[in-house]
């Protein structure tokens, strides 16, 4: 695996984040933690509603205010904290500094205009470059998301693509202000397999010739396996577990990651060995338990884990878990094999 300097680009530091609704605070960010390095992809997973795509929006500050509001913690961009900036200072770090894919291409794009002029939107505000210069970089970032014969192409409209073009027209808008840090959000959404390898094959070509850094919001443990260096478990609006990615598919400590796992199907498992859900489902986010989220879908719940919230535990280093399994005083349990691994790459 490859070196990481120490000094983070990014760093989210207790990030709360919380809507008004009719029925009441819905609070989706829970004190999420995490930093991110130059030339790293971090992985953020987790079922739909864990608090993924909310705390991606928040970093962008693209949370709708009301009714959304962060309400507490920092996020640092080369020590700049981003909550404190105005709309118009946002603007300056949407794309040049921070470049985001959204889930959807085709209703992300818009449909009457070209795809030239998509890209080319942000490059037009720079007074610095010419028009020939303008269109000279949006040239430059199609051939470096692989679309052919881009002059031709950057005069055409959205419909004209298929879905893994569209996606790759994305991946241009997002990386053509050169940021350093990319966020993806669900990048490879109903994508057949063989565009997602291309997808991923072309942010590892990316990274590789840029040194950008990554951020993948997904729920497909299979994508994060290939290009992950870390991974962060998000469940209830809050990050349970969180280490290298060797660390989490081969040695998870939280029940909850355990049960992402099982229920991943592998080519190698047998065929009349069904997969293994996790029952239940998330806790409502409008009334949070006041102790472990996951304590009521958990076979291995106690007591405490139904009265106290646990505290963050260092397993290694770099892996740290929120289970009151870890602590020192808890029974120790036994758990079945989790089976055949998901192959890293």
């Amino acid at each position: 695996m490859k070196e990481k300097k120490s000094e983070p680009i990014l760093d989210v530091a207790d990030l709360y984040v919380s809507f008004q609704t009719r029925n009441g605070e819905v609070q989706a960010v829970r004190g999420v933690n995490f930093t991110l390095n130059k030339g790293e992809t971090l992985a953020i997973v987790g079922e739909s509603g864990c608090g993924k795509s909310v705390t991606a929006q928040s970093i962008m500050r693209l949370i709708p205010e009301p009714p959304g509001k962060i309400k507490q913690g920092s996020i640092k961009l080369k020590g700049n904290d981003l909550t404190t900036y105005t709309e118009k200072q946002m603007r300056k770090v949407r794309g040049s500094d921070i470049g985001m894919i959204f889930q959807d291409p085709m209703t992300s794009l818009n449909p009457v205009l070209t795809i030239g002029e998509q890209i080319s939107e942000s490059l037009l505000k720079n007074p610095n470059l010419t028009k020939s210069e303008v269109e000279e970089k949006v040239i430059k970032i199609l051939k470096l998301v692989g679309i052919a014969n881009p002059k031709e192409r950057l005069k055409q409209y959205p419909h004209q693509f298929s879905g893994g073009m569209r996606q790759r027209i994305m991946i241009a808008m997002a990386l053509v202000n050169e940021p350093q840090v990319l966020i993806a959000d669900e990048p490879t959404t109903a994508l057949d397999v063989t565009i997602q390898a291309q997808i991923i094959d072309l942010f590892k070509d990316i990274q590789k010739r840029t040194g950008i850094a990554i951020i993948l919001i997904t729920h497909d443990l299979g994508l994060v396996a290939q290009i992950a260096d870390r991974i962060n478990v998000m469940y209830a609006g809050r990050v349970i577990e969180s280490g290298q990615v060797k660390e989490i598919f081969y040695h998870p400590q939280h029940p909850y990651t355990k049960g992402l796992l099982k229920s991943v199907p592998r080519l190698n498992d047998d065929r009349n060995q069904p997969l293994i859900p996790i029952h239940g489902t998330p806790p409502d986010l409008l009334s949070p338990p006041k102790g472990c989220p996951f304590a009521k879908r958990c076979d291995y719940a106690m007591d405490v884990c139904i009265q106290y919230d646990p505290e963050s535990t260092q397993v290694t280093k770099n892996h740290s878990v929120r289970c009151w399994l870890q602590d020192e005083r808890a029974k120790k349990i036994q758990f079945p094999s989790d089976g055949p691994k998901i192959k890293l790459l």
